[in-house]
């Protein structure tokens, strides 16, 4: 059985040129950083998710080997961290399956205790 994170942010202005820049920025330092060659990693959607508003839409499988779990879903809350405060405005939805992880102003998205 798989398990996947699904993260998307709605908000009902589009990216801005400077926005979509930073995306890319950031979508880019997280590929190059990524510990793991062999899993998914951050994954966004062309064009978001086709949903009304959505901005930024995408999912990461997690892997099934157990010992990876905490790395990979660590190093891609971090990256939906920065995405989530490069991107003012936008409501954001980050969960694994139906579990929603939380949002702190502080710590940004973490892997809950």
């Amino acid at each position: 059985m798989s398990v996947s994170l699904y993260y998307s942010a709605t908000r009902p202005t589009p990216l801005t040129d400077g926005e979509a820049a930073a995306v890319n920025r950031i979508v880019a330092a997280h590929m190059e950083s990524f510990p793991f060659e062999y899993e998914e990693t951050l994954y966004l959607y062309e064009n978001g998710a086709q949903e009304p508003d959505e901005i930024v839409a995408g999912a990461t499988k997690m892997p099934t080997d157990f010992d990876r779990v905490v790395p990979v879903l660590d190093h891609v809350l971090g990256s939906l961290t920065e995405l989530r405060r490069s991107l003012p405005g936008a409501e954001w939805r980050v969960h694994m399956d139906d579990f929603d992880i939380p949002w702190d102003e502080n710590d940004g998205y973490t892997v809950p205790e």
